[in-house]
């Protein structure tokens, strides 16, 4: 294979080697660019006084900033108490979903059971049907008990996802059934092994799930809105559409309750990031 030609001991710009990277690397600046914009245009805009960011040409960057919008939307709108339920809901649907998909997708994993494989293939064909096709159906289910305007009615539906079952479950078909097998002659119960051996083992893919999850709840508009009638019980999403409805010529206001809607999840990404890529890379690698 010909080396690239070295100028002065590096090499040479017009080598052929040289220009796909450098393709390449400007494809991914441009990328990186075109998302980080936005973000960041968002930040600058909650931070400028009220009708800069409506004017033309549009500013990249606040003339003086201020945090008034902030303010306000503690004070005047009691966006803590909506930041509150969206945090509560969130955190309720990530743990119980962990705990059964976990449970599911270790059982269509490690036992054996009848009609196993075509329950799990029945499961995985009802991925194909739309969210929006059970919304009628599980709203009338759920107010026949009662549940509708309730937190419950909320974290029901999130509570088991095919996806998360999946997931495990796939995770755990790497894990050889002679370490289970062990742990059942030393005398540990099957309870025993699921929450002493099983779990730690599916920590990087727990903490996967779990941002997915969370993320999805913390996002969720449609089916809170669908759910909750009293303006008290609404998620962030929610009252962030109904505070655009009334202040909708208020941009500043606009992009600091969104700034406070992706600042949860984006620290939630970075203080999990380093046990997301583990189970990414562990993923990879595993025959």
């Amino acid at each position: 294979m010909s080396k690239p030609k070295r100028i002065c001991g590096f090499a040479s710009p017009f080598a052929p080697s040289f220009l796909p990277a450098l393709l390449l690397y400007s494809l991914l600046a441009v990328g990186v660019a075109l998302t980080l914009l936005p973000l960041l245009w968002m930040v600058a805009a909650s931070l400028m006084p009220t009708g800069e960011a409506n004017r033309y040409p549009p500013h990249l960057w606040p003339s003086a900033i201020t945090l008034e919008h902030y303010a306000a939307l503690f004070t005047r709108l009691d966006l803590g108490r909506y930041l509150l339920n969206s945090t509560l809901l969130a955190s309720a649907v990530t743990v119980i979903s962990l705990f059964i998909n976990s449970m599911a997708g270790y059982a269509f994993a490690k036992f054996w059971f009848r009609y196993r494989d075509r329950l799990f293939r029945g499961l995985l064909a009802a991925m194909v049907i739309p969210a929006q096709v059970a919304m009628l159906p599980l709203f009338l289910l759920l107010k026949q008990f009662g549940l509708i305007n309730t937190y419950w009615g909320v974290i029901i539906p999130g509570m088991a996802s095919i996806f998360g079952i999946f997931l495990i479950r796939q995770y755990l078909l790497a894990i050889p059934d002679s370490l289970l097998d062990a742990a059942r002659m030393d005398g540990a119960g099957e309870f025993r092994i699921y929450w002493s051996l099983v779990l730690p083992l599916c920590r990087p893919i727990l903490v996967t799930l779990a941002i997915f999850t969370f993320l999805g709840a913390w996002n969720d508009f449609m089916w809170p809105l669908i759910v909750l009638t009293d303006s008290a019980r609404y998620t962030l999403p929610v009252a962030l559409a109904n505070l655009l409805g009334e202040h909708v010529q208020d941009t500043e206001l606009m992009m600091a309750g969104s700034v406070l809607t992706v600042l949860p999840v984006m620290l939630l990404f970075v203080a999990l990031q380093k046990y997301y890529i583990a189970g990414i890379m562990l993923g990879s690698v595993k025959s």
